[in-house]
């Protein structure tokens, strides 16, 4: 990878964990012991002024298949 996107790259997640460090310390707790089949991830959005829309996943090994071949590329 470019040095110089990979740059950019960790700025940016420095800039989000500092303008977000309750959500950031969250995401570490999650995956600190790992996602395992069978888990159910559910999140909510609600933009200003509108309702809130809520979607769920139960984690599939394929899911887990995807995210391991993700890491590897990142490596």
């Amino acid at each position: 990878m470019n040095p110089a996107v990979l740059m950019k790259i960790m700025s940016a997640k420095n800039t989000f964990t500092a303008n977000h460090p309750k959500f950031a310390a969250f995401l570490s707790a999650v995956f600190r012991n790992g996602i395992e089949e069978g888990t159910i991830i559910e999140i909510t959005v609600q933009k200003p002024g509108q309702e809130a829309l809520t979607s769920n996943l139960k984690v599939q090994q394929s899911d887990l298949d995807l995210l391991q071949s993700l890491q590897e590329l990142a490596r």
